[in-house]
């Protein structure tokens, strides 16, 4: 394979490079339906956890450590994927070829995946779990970057790159009720739940092809347009061979790195949190799986809230204090109920804990949805910044920094919680006996793990963030600059 640096304007329509790319509602639309790769994979992830160590049975640690092994290495391919992505030629653009040949494969990995082979020894499951996982997040990989990276490209006005991130939250708001729904009131309203262990293949199977189909709509519904994106145009090198200069490359732009380590401290307090999502709801606030899915639902509600009102925030704010804001209502929802549960004050189960936990579902949702809008815009907004420090576009690579810091932090997370299940004896066979009651103790740490843990982590995320510098004003001076060099290259190419 090879790759190039240079861009230009398709012949077809040069006009978008002069005045600006805006894509119309359609695509928008169109483009949303790709989101279904990465919220059906988010949405599934935190039954994985709970799946392989309460219902399997295998050690927290090990479970853990596969997530995280299968994670790590997902992510040292990023860049690999991003620098692919950024200097592919065809005729559908730089994009969608990964795209397209990504979406089957992680449909058929998320099946395997939640349908390992019954009775097998716990090392072999430990194998088939890290393979699997290490396929599904590879493979979603293939279609999520550049993905991501055709978003930032689909425009590029401050606002308008905002709009286009907010239609493909939305479309992932819609695909996680959707898939809670199917989860909470179909797959696991049926006996056992949960912990019933015959009821995760087909939940497994289905959501893989709902994956697939919406995968299919996108890709079908934008190629025209992603068709008329830039293309490479400098002669090519090795993919390789190019890979480390460009990843040095962008970290020499301190808005990279400010963004990268930020969001690499707050995927792993995610990942600690997420883990242990499904314990704490069914072994502490002894929720049932139809609760959890109204908590989920509240959860999705609050995102949904926080969407449309980032833009709102943004008139009067910069993106940095969006996601300082969206960071500290999620360090309230991780601190205030898991401490006083952990302390005994607060001791609800069942129906009677479902106002509380909503509530602070709720306040998450809305933090989360703040960060959902204003993070990937402002690794956009340094991508544009980098093209004018260095010249060339690096949509690919900086989502593949953004995917590499989600990825391996969030195995961090997940591997942290596996082992503090295994640090604070948690019973392996807990999972097999519906209604089980486990000391105080126990409960308590598995709070302090879930909530105050994670919170230590995401204020330190929020600190990071700090030096970032990237304002509108300064934004608005770096797209005037890309404007005119990119009209100067369309003059210049028609009198050629």
């Amino acid at each position: 394979m090879a790759v190039a640096e240079g861009l230009t304007g398709i012949p077809g329509d040069p006009s978008i490079e002069a005045e600006g790319r805006k894509p119309t509602v359609v695509i928008k639309l169109f483009y949303g339906f790709g989101q279904i790769i990465e919220s059906g994979y988010l949405t599934v992830a935190p039954f994985i956890f709970f799946y392989y160590t309460a219902v399997l049975g295998l050690s927290g640690s090990l479970v853990g450590l596969a997530l995280a092994i299968s994670m790590v290495i997902d992510a040292v391919f990023d860049p690999l994927i991003g620098s692919f992505s950024d200097n592919v030629r065809s005729k559908f653009g730089r994009r969608l070829p990964m795209m397209i040949l990504g979406a089957p494969l992680m449909a058929l990995s998320l099946g395997l995946l939640f349908a390992p082979p019954l009775a097998i020894a716990p090392l072999v499951l430990f194998g088939w779990l890290t393979i699997s996982k290490m396929a599904l997040r590879g493979f979603a990989s293939m279609f999520n970057l550049p993905y991501f990276a055709l978003g930032a490209e689909m425009a590029d006005g401050y606002v308008e790159r905002s709009s286009i991130v907010a239609y493909r939250t939305i479309a992932g708001i819609l695909i996680g009720v959707m898939i809670t729904i199917l989860a909470g009131s179909v797959f696991f309203a049926r006996a056992g739940g949960l912990q019933g262990q015959s009821n995760y293949p087909a939940f497994g199977w289905t959501i893989a092809g709902l994956c697939l189909v919406g995968a299919a709509i996108c890709c079908l519904g934008i190629w025209r347009y992603a068709a008329t994106l830039p293309q490479p145009k400098t002669p090519q090198t090795s993919v390789l061979k190019a890979l480390g200069p460009e990843v040095v490359e962008i970290f020499r732009n301190a808005s990279f790195r400010t963004l990268f380590l930020s969001a690499l401290v707050a995927y792993v307090a995610a990942g600690l949190n997420g883990a242990l999502n499904n314990h704490a709801y069914v072994f502490v606030w002894k929720v049932t799986p139809q609760m959890i899915q109204n908590i989920t639902l509240v959860y999705l509600f609050g995102i949904f809230v926080g969407v449309p009102l980032t833009p709102v925030l943004l008139r009067r704010m910069e993106k940095r204090s969006a996601v300082l804001v969206g960071l500290a209502l999620i360090v309230v929802s991780w601190t205030f109920l898991p401490s006083l549960r952990a302390a005994g004050l607060l001791t609800p189960v069942g129906p009677d804990a479902m106002s509380w936990l909503a509530a602070n579902a709720w306040i998450a949702g809305v933090g989360t949805g703040f960060l959902a809008i204003a993070y990937p815009s402002m690794m956009a907004d340094a991508a544009d910044e980098h093209e004018v420090n260095f010249g060339a576009r690096r949509e690919g690579l900086y989502f593949a920094g953004l995917g590499f810091a989600s990825k391996s932090a969030a195995g961090l997370g997940q591997l942290i919680g596996g082992v503090a299940l295994d640090v604070m004896n948690f019973p392996k066979e807990a999972g097999h006996h519906v209604g089980v009651v486990l000391p105080e103790h126990l409960l308590s740490s598995l709070m302090i793990a879930w909530g105050p843990t994670a919170a230590i982590l995401a204020t330190v995320s929020g600190v990071m963030l700090l030096p970032y510098v990237i304002t509108r004003e300064r934004h608005d001076a770096i797209s005037a600059r890309l404007k005119l060099k990119r009209a100067e290259d369309v003059s210049a190419g028609r009198s050629s």
